[in-house]
């Protein structure tokens, strides 16, 4: 297992090496890098910086400079990547990735940010099949930011229940389908600060238990979910983003409030509403942009007595980029309510930039079954690598370990810092 772990992380690199440019790959939040950061990232005592791009020249001998470390501040170009790699998580075990992305501007007068738009093919261990497609894009003087989420679903997973009492016994294999079509566009009210308005729709079909623990009803048939789910809605969103560089923050603060209504007169199965809050801090320590203490907390509430689908109730891992919850399964915890927090310390290893290191804690707590008050809390903690791909963009390859209550514990690979 260790051997494939290597192996797996060597092919991440080398893939990852190859690719034109990484600064679109992790651009589907709601804002991206300002247009000059490209090219005024690094301050002129910090040009020795390295990444692995580097590193393979060094190792083949190579004289020849990446082009697109010259060219990268050019205004009205696409920067274009394209490359196979590999992944793992607890929920899809060992993955294969082909993924395409493309950032741009589409405009040059220099205060802009990034457009991007992002899509991958992804097929796992455990048979899963998953095609998202994000288009992010920013209007002139940014005064419009305009977010398509699409992603399709064929995904064997495991499920554990409601709420936070659940055990490893109560684990079986849920099946479904899923189509997410979420479509937004936000304003600038002020400086960092935007609103708007977006349309969701979420379709699931082929809903079915494969070995449901014998002789219950289990939560999915007490909840009254059937094989097919439709949730169909508005959203109001509300955006503050001071932060320069959204892969690898260094500093700033974020907030995003999103509450969402679906109406039966839209196509939802019954009107529900939720309402989730995330917020992230991040702060230099040291006077070091090495030493970073990066805080998070993410909300995710049911309200009133609304009763959303089984599958998009809060839980574990499924926030919108899968990253809540390391040290536990993706759907490990599952109820009517979720709240979390994240604090992470962050510091460099080599003075050239290549390697990083973190250490973290999280913990996680969900309402008791359907009710609203909260259960047990779920602590995790780990500590992991980072592997600089991208110097221009300070794009980390993320290689943590984590451990969760009752022996939970796993390897966790991200591309770009997980909050």
């Amino acid at each position: 297992m260790l051997l494939k772990s290597i192996i797996q992380i060597a092919l991440i690199l080398i893939c990852s090496a190859g690719s034109n440019t990484l600064t679109a790959q992790r651009l589907y939040n709601s804002t991206s890098i300002d247009s000059g950061q490209l090219t005024n990232y690094f301050t002129p005592t910090e040009t020795e910086q390295r990444d692995i791009k580097d590193v393979v020249r060094k190792i083949f001998k190579s004289s020849k400079q990446n082009q697109q470390d010259s060219s990268i501040g050019r205004k009205n170009r696409i920067y274009n990547s394209f490359f196979p790699a590999a992944g793992y998580t607890l929920q899809t075990g060992y993955a294969a990735i082909v993924s395409e992305g493309i950032a741009f501007y589409t405009d040059t007068t220099g205060s802009e940010k990034i457009s991007s738009i992002l899509t991958s093919i992804t097929y796992t261990q455990f048979h899963q099949l998953l095609f998202p497609l994000t288009v992010n894009i920013w209007t002139k003087k940014n005064k419009f930011n305009i977010v398509f989420d699409y992603r399709f679903l064929k995904y064997p997973s495991t499920t554990y229940g409601l709420g936070a009492r659940t055990t490893e016994n109560d684990a079986y294999t849920l099946n479904y389908n899923c189509i997410k079509l979420h479509q937004t566009i936000q304003t600038k009210i002020y400086r960092n600060l935007y609103a708007g308005v977006g349309i969701y729709y979420d379709y699931l079909w082929n809903i079915t238990e494969v070995n449901p623990p014998p002789g219950i009803k289990t939560s999915f048939q007490k909840y009254g979910a059937s094989q097919k789910e439709t949730a169909s809605g508005i959203a109001l969103k509300l955006l503050y983003d001071s932060r320069k560089n959204q892969i690898n923050p260094a500093n700033g603060s974020y907030a995003n409030i999103v509450y969402r209504p679906s109406f039966t007169f839209m196509g939802s199965d019954n009107n529900w509403q939720a309402l989730q809050i995330d917020c992230r801090k991040y702060f230099k320590l040291f006077g070091s942009t090495k030493n970073i203490l990066a805080l998070w907390s993410f909300d995710w509430l049911t309200l009133g007595k609304t009763k959303p689908p089984y599958l998009l109730l809060p839980s574990t891992g499924w926030d919108d980029f899968y990253n809540t919850g390391r040290g536990y399964v993706q759907s490990r915890f599952r109820a009517k309510d979720m709240i979390y927090a994240e604090a992470e310390y962050r510091f460099g290893i080599s003075s050239n930039g290549l390697l990083g290191g973190v250490v973290f804690g999280n913990v996680q707590s969900f309402s008791k079954n359907l009710a609203t008050q909260l259960s047990v809390f779920a602590p995790g903690l780990g500590a992991g690598l980072r592997i600089k791909l991208n110097k221009f963009s300070n794009t980390n390859l993320c290689i943590d370990y984590s451990f969760g209550m009752n022996g939970s514990r796993g390897l966790f690979l991200n591309l770009g810092e997980v909050f």
